[in-house]
């Protein structure tokens, strides 16, 4: 069943502007202090992902709603050295990881000495390393643990068991050498098989390098794939501008939390249709990939099995066309049956039985 709800685990060292990046993103109040372990309780906040299709469908429709698609933004205590054996916060950091979609690395750029540094010199390569080593570990654990609660299974020559106890040896290797599973190559029967343990190193990841352009230097950009260069302090003092506000202070139109939301939906492989009428216009995420039943499940689990037809339109023919009405009379929407796949920006009527 498609899940609407995207979650993205904030992760860093102590002090990298996790918490000013969350309450940025999140314009929540939370504690933002110049301490390690400020944050314990990992801060939930539920993100509105921009979409400048919603607003225009919603005034073509005279919608009296507008729904945009969210993500939750989960701020996560900072990571120390040694977290994966319970050092700092670790195991409670390492259990509230668990639960998200992607891991999104806050990596400290800035030179700023008046921030406490946690470590001797200012280096996101190597705090990255210091982050991954302690996934990996974590990620050790859990395998070790699952291969010695299969061994009877395997030594009963179960098929199931050998074929999974051949994926968690094969993860363990990569894991020994202090390698990113989601790195590695794995067939589609193995990632299914890795799918069931949550694991860490398993999950897609984003990098946040807080600094200033020139703080970044080519290295860092070479060897990171994915990355955001991102002045959290700024956004933070910035937040709360509309777009031409922004522009008339000479920032981007769209800020880099924005941008953020928009990438971390592009790693994920997410796409967004749109339903919109009178009562509202809205947003609604889906895999890439996902066929019209699918994408009518989001909305309603009967569509999954009830689906009779699908009629689409792309939201500019939509707009272009002025309506419904004209988008058929020019042959811009079509009737789709159960194995059309929904494109990024389709507008969508289900019918079901």
């Amino acid at each position: 069943m498609p899940s609407s709800k995207l979650a993205i685990g904030i992760v860093g060292l102590p002090n990298v502007g996790k918490s000013t990046l969350f309450k940025t993103l999140t314009k929540k109040e939370i504690l933002i202090a110049n301490y390690p372990f400020a944050t314990i309780d990992p801060n939930v906040g539920v993100v509105l992902v921009p979409d400048e299709r919603v607003d225009k469908l919603a005034e073509l429709s005279k919608s009296k709603k507008k729904i945009y698609a969210t993500v939750d933004f989960v701020d996560i205590a900072g990571l120390v050295k040694g977290a994966s054996t319970g050092e700092g916060l670790g195991n409670k950091f390492l259990a509230n990881i668990r639960e998200v979609d992607t891991v999104l690395y806050v990596l400290r750029a800035f030179k700023k000495s008046d921030i406490v540094n946690t470590q001797n010199e200012v280096n996101p390569l190597k705090e990255k390393e210091i982050l991954d080593v302690e996934l990996i570990l974590k990620d050790l654990e859990t395998v070790n643990k699952r291969i010695d609660g299969l061994s009877g299974d395997f030594r009963q020559n179960k098929k199931e068991a050998v074929k999974e106890m051949a994926v968690l040896k094969k993860a363990k290797d990569f894991l020994s050498q202090e390698k990113i599973l989601i790195d590695q190559t794995w067939a589609a029967d193995e990632t299914e098989i890795l799918k069931n343990f949550q694991l860490l190193t398993f999950k897609p990841r984003l990098y946040l390098l807080n600094g200033k352009d020139e703080d970044v230097g080519d290295e860092i950009k070479n060897t990171l794939k994915n990355y955001l260069i991102v002045d959290v302090i700024s956004e933070y003092e910035s937040e709360g501008l509309s777009q031409s506000e922004r522009v008339e202070l000479g920032l981007p139109e769209l800020s880099e939390t924005d941008i953020l939301v928009k990438k971390s939906y592009e790693l994920l492989n997410l796409i967004t249709f749109l339903t919109t009428g009178e009562d509202e216009t809205r947003a609604w995420t889906i895999k890439k990939g996902d066929t019209a039943p699918i994408a009518g499940a989001a909305i309603h689990t009967d569509f999954l099995n009830k689906f009779v037809k699908a009629e689409v339109v792309f939201w500019k023919d939509l707009l272009e066309t002025q309506g419904y009405p004209n988008a058929r009379a020019t042959g811009k929407l079509r009737t789709e049956g159960k194995e059309y796949v929904v494109k990024d920006g389709d507008v969508i009527e289900f019918k079901h039985g």
